[in-house]
């Protein structure tokens, strides 16, 4: 009995997915439409009866066909007629709302006001707010910036900052930027419209470790070149790192940057696989891995085993780029492998170009929950110990720090870059801007909207040049906020705001800024003179159980 309760569900299980391939069921009701209009126009022919049902039909058909011709939105073309219902929802919501479970400051990991905030940006509609604020201003860990009263008065917000200066190929990039997205966890839809909105916008596309596909290069936007542990696009059949196709990828005008990836926030030190019947030939053909075959991203790196390794490993990246800008991305885990990172860079004499942080709250298309919920560490800790670890040793001046979690406002920007970050960027905003309404199905390859499907009907739903002038507007729009957030400080640029210009309200109500409650701010090169008493505890314990020699804890 049990054996044939098991089976039962799975056969029908089977024949509704033969079914959905046949017709998809998201397809019913304007199949049925289609149906009673039929059967409406017979009954009127044959009995002279049936004119408004003939109507109804007629007018669902006629939404039907429109939804599925119009290209503003993604939903009504995957889900013709149907679709209109959440339009209706979202339409009645505020009078509504207190039979909705979902606040506007509630929902995670996005609430609704944030996201409502790309969507008016990437529409170019109006981001202003009235009445007031609906946030609790006396609340515990409510945060705001301090203005001046002679605010200053800026000609642009095209912000932007130089890294590798002083290499061949140094490159000025803007303070907000496409993060790591790779094609096949992104549609080719979504991949042509990010890059074709970081084109007209001149900003930063990070490619993700699936390395560069065809649809990445249509539009010639700028690319910061992600190089993980597959080294896809740059490796041997034997998943080993090839410097030639290396070079041939990196030398490309298009790529600006390149970017060694060390782990991801989402899933630090997980590693991955795309199984075998999602490695389509495009996917294939960026990668360099066979077709229909499972393809494995390890969990950490096979050309290099050692920090001082490491190390060597980018220098031979910048050069085979020709001089181009080269660091690499981590989420911070044991403090110790970052310490003996920075001791690998003292001992040779060579350092990236730039680090980006990735927070343990940065987003990925699947994950075990373990790691999403458990692991790596928060950006604003990881940040903190990256920007004063590199300023104790005497090197932040020359690496520039970019960063990664949970950005989508002007504020987000603001407060990281106080916290020493000189860029940021975002990924599930920028999905927003696509058009992305969280609905959390980017694992099922049923993605409402066409951003994270590579089903080729699901992602024709999405427009390329629609969105890619959306995710134009967020990016612009969200620059235009800082400017004003800036200006309103009496500063001239970003780079301006310091830990003093943020105030938070703790648990005692008081308010105190970043700089009093953040780990102390280390004096330049105080790591290098020897005495750690006066430090914060984790130099004092840490940082003296590090090597440039080893990722292991020194013992004994």
């Amino acid at each position: 009995m049990v054996v044939t309760g098991i089976v039962a569900p799975k056969k029908a299980q089977a024949m509704l997915h033969y079914l959905n391939t046949l017709f998809p069921i998201r397809y019913t009701v304007f199949g049925l439409s289609c149906f009673g209009l039929l059967l409406s126009l017979f009954s009127l022919l044959a009995f002279g009866s049936g004119f408004g049902a003939l109507l109804l039909c007629a007018a669902l058909v006629g939404v039907g066909v429109y939804d599925l011709r119009q290209d503003k939105r993604s939903v009504l073309r995957n889900y013709p007629v149907i679709g209109h219902i959440r339009f209706m929802l979202e339409f009645v919501r505020p009078e509504i709302r207190q039979y909705f479970i979902e606040g506007d400051k509630e929902a995670a990991p996005f609430s609704r006001s944030q996201r409502s905030l790309v969507y008016q940006r990437a529409k170019g509609e109006s981001d202003k707010q009235p009445f007031g604020t609906q946030l609790d201003v006396h609340a515990e860990g409510y945060e705001w910036m301090n203005h001046s009263v002679a605010p200053t008065k800026l000609p642009g917000h095209d912000f932007r900052i130089t890294v590798g200066a002083g290499r061949e190929q140094p490159y000025a990039i803007s303070v907000f930027n496409i993060s790591a997205m790779s094609f096949g966890a992104l549609s080719a839809n979504a991949i042509l419209a990010l890059n074709a909105g970081a084109k007209r916008g001149g900003f930063a596309h990070d490619t993700g470790e699936g390395s560069i596909s065809q649809h990445h290069r249509v539009h010639g936007g700028d690319l910061v070149w992600e190089v993980a542990s597959g080294y896809f696009g740059c490796r041997n059949d034997d998943g080993t790192f090839n410097a030639d196709k290396f070079a041939a990828n990196a030398t490309d005008p298009q790529v600006k940057m390149i970017e060694l990836k060390l782990s991801q926030g989402a899933k630090p030190g997980h590693g991955g696989m795309l199984p075998g019947p999602k490695v389509t030939p495009e996917i294939a053909a960026a990668r360099g891995v066979p077709v229909g075959v499972d393809c494995i991203s390890p969990a950490s790196h096979s050309a290099f085993s050692t920090p001082i390794e490491m190390m060597q490993f980018i220098e031979k990246l910048r050069t085979l780029s020709g001089g181009k800008p080269t660091g690499f991305k981590l989420c911070i885990g044991h403090p110790w492998e970052w310490f003996a990172m920075v001791k690998a860079m003292l001992a040779t004499g060579i350092t990236p170009d730039f680090i980006v942080v990735d927070g343990a709250e940065g987003g990925t298309g699947a994950a075990p929950v373990e790691f999403t919920d458990h692991v790596g560490s928060p950006l604003q800790e990881g940040l903190l110990l990256v920007h004063n670890t590199l300023r104790g040793v005497g090197l932040r001046d020359k690496i520039k720090i970019g960063c990664a979690g949970k950005v989508v406002s002007a504020f987000d920007i603001a407060r990281l870059m106080a916290l020493g970050a000189d860029w940021c960027n975002s990924a599930r905003g920028f999905m927003f801007a696509l058009g992305c309404i969280q609905a959390q199905h980017c694992h099922t390859g049923a993605c409402p909207t066409g951003v994270t499907t590579q089903d080729p009907l699901r992602q024709q739903s999405l427009v390329v040049s629609d969105k890619a002038d959306r995710v134009y507007n967020f990016h612009q729009e969200t620059l235009h906020a800082l400017k004003e957030l800036v200006q309103a400080a009496g500063l001239n640029h970003p780079q301006e705001i310091t830990a003093h210009h943020i105030v938070r309200r703790g648990a005692d109500h008081r308010v105190k800024s970043l700089a009093q409650l953040i780990l102390t701010q280390l004096s330049s090169g105080v790591l290098l003179q020897g005495k750690l008493s006066d430090l914060p505890l984790i130099y004092q314990h840490t940082w003296p159980l590090a090597r440039a020699d080893s990722f292991a804890i020194a013992r004994g």
